[in-house]
């Protein structure tokens, strides 16, 4: 089909059944053949549309449960064969095969299927598209005489495009398509290798359960396959190429849908996942401010507004030029406080049209409205090969708070220390954070982040603290080897203190701490965060 052909005869095979009914209706208004399998065909009958069975077009039942429909030489030759050979027109005219000018395909659910508690393991299997994937790809493999259609988004461009020109596609659009339906299997082939290696053998049983392979731990193999979304103007730094690539889930700050403001940067969305991860850790209303992915302030509130105020009354001075993650929708009065200070960007779950029309007046303001998405794995590329580790989502249930001093933390104490102990979690290491807790709100006082040495870090909390250090707790990311760290957390008016343990001085450890009149609490986890 050159651009100057118009699309005759279009087969439709849908699982995602969006839009569908429309696009056929604007294809047969434009003369198109319209031809298609089971479902897709009852639903487009239902509307009113004239359907041909794809049966009638290959003279063959669909049998096996529908395993077997599209997987024909009808169907097949009708898209694969090039409509400039002499010797392809004259095999598909000896054989009847009728040309198919257009697919429109998507494929079953399977990732959805595989998630489902309580999934049988033949579930999983059936839901493995074999037709689907097969007349996308031949489709595609043939873009300059077959347009081929995966995702609903695109049906009314395509439409509006055949409409302005006789029914035809240009080759831009069907080289575009055909990009598109690569990705789409590869992506479909990989979501198959990863469930299935996550499934433990069967049994041959029908009603077996997939059985998730809990000794595996992390997957056999890393199959990435995410498309990009869109360039970036530059990475960390000018010098270097940049772009962002996205899971297709919608969710997380990758799949963000910017409201106002300029082109997301690199470093933009790096520190919004970092606001973003360390807000949402709180059940309470929560904003944490982030400069270079370590937060200059975090705290808790009664509303946003009251939590932003604590937030930035941390360190108001780093606070300038960073970015905010908020747990909850921003109201007008949580705007109206924000837009007093420069900030890049600002993440929520929403914002209601009273603070939009607020932050509209900063036009460089990035707002960013996310749907929440559970990182599952940390990836990091090292040269050679790349590392994968579970997600840091370790919690703390009260029998695991193991209190090592003669004193114990006073309630007020133990809410702050819970509260200093998440935040040093989204620290880079080493960690240690002084915080306070007002009615059971936590509020960081100080941040010593990503020093060399733990006593550093304890220094250098101390040191950036605006709000008095005297009367806050301090956590640390991971023991203290020696007790000069808790001694300068002591000398900075800490009175309690909440660490892993584990050190081989944790006796000696202890012992200063009795010494200094602090409450101590071992957690038994660690928090390192290197990167």
């Amino acid at each position: 089909m050159n651009p100057s052909n118009p699309v005759r005869r279009a087969l439709i095979s849908v699982t995602d059944k969006t839009g569908i009914v429309e696009f056929s209706r604007r294809l047969h208004a434009l003369g198109v053949e319209l031809v298609s399998t089971g479902g897709t065909a009852a639903a487009l009958r239902g509307e009113g549309l004239p359907v041909r069975d794809i049966s009638d077009l290959t003279g063959f039942p669909e049998m096996l449960d529908g395993r077997v429909k599209t997987l024909h030489p009808k169907v097949h030759g009708g898209i694969l064969h090039i409509r400039g050979k002499a010797e392809h027109v004259a095999a598909v005219e000896q054989h009847g095969i009728e040309p198919i000018d257009m697919v429109v395909v998507n494929l079953y659910a399977f990732e959805k299927t595989a998630a489902k508690p309580g999934v049988l393991f033949h579930e999983v299997v059936e839901n493995i598209d074999i037709g689907g994937p097969s007349m996308v790809r031949s489709a595609a493999k043939n873009f300059e005489d077959v347009a081929i259609v995966t995702s609903p988004g695109d049906y009314d461009s395509i439409a509006a495009e055949m409409e302005s020109a006789q029914g035809a596609l240009s080759l831009g659009t069907r080289w575009r398509l055909a990009k598109a339906a690569f990705a789409t299997t590869a992506a479909y082939d990989t979501a198959i290798a990863n469930a299935l290696g996550e499934l433990e053998a069967p049994t041959g049983e029908a009603s077996q359960p997939a059985l998730r392979d809990r000794a595996a731990g992390m997957p056999s193999a890393i199959r990435i396959n995410l498309p990009m979304l869109q360039p970036l103007r530059y990475g960390e730094n000018p010098h270097q190429a940049a772009a962002v690539y996205t899971d297709g889930s919608g969710k997380g700050i990758a799949n963000a849908r910017q409201l106002q403001g300029k082109e997301l940067s690199f470093n933009n969305l790096v520190d919004l996942d970092a606001c973003w991860e360390l807000a949402g850790e709180f059940d309470r209303p929560a904003v944490a401010i982030i400069k270079h992915t370590n937060p200059c302030g975090a705290a808790q509130g009664a509303d946003v507004r009251d939590a932003y105020l604590r937030a930035l009354a941390a360190d108001p001075v780093s606070a300038f030029g960073g970015v905010i993650g908020i747990n909850r929708e921003v109201d007008a009065a949580a705007a109206e406080e924000i837009a007093k200070l420069f900030v890049e960007a600002i993440v929520a779950p929403s914002f209601t049209p009273e603070a939009v029309e607020r932050f509209a007046a900063k036009k460089n303001l990035r707002l960013l409205q996310i749907v929440p998405a559970e990182t599952k794995f940390v990836f990091k590329q090292v040269s050679g090969g790349a590392l994968l580790q579970g997600a840091d989502r370790g919690t703390l249930g009260e029998s695991d708070l193991k209190v090592m001093t003669q004193r114990k933390p006073t309630d007020d104490e133990m809410a702050a220390l819970r509260f200093a102990w998440t935040v040093c979690k989204h620290v880079k290491s080493n960690a240690i954070v002084y915080a306070r807790a007002e009615g059971g709100f936590g509020q960081t006082v100080g941040v010593g982040a990503g020093q060399m040495s733990r006593v550093d870090a304890a220094r250098f909390g101390a040191q950036k603290a605006v709000l008095p250090t005297a009367g806050s707790v301090a956590a640390s990311d991971a023991f203290f080897p020696f007790a000069d760290g808790l001694e300068v957390v002591a000398a900075a008016g800490a009175t309690a203190v909440i660490q892993p343990g584990g050190s081989v001085r944790d006796a000696e450890v202890i012992a200063a701490a009795d010494r200094l009149g602090l409450a101590m609490v071992f957690t038994g986890m660690r928090h390192f965060r290197h990167g």
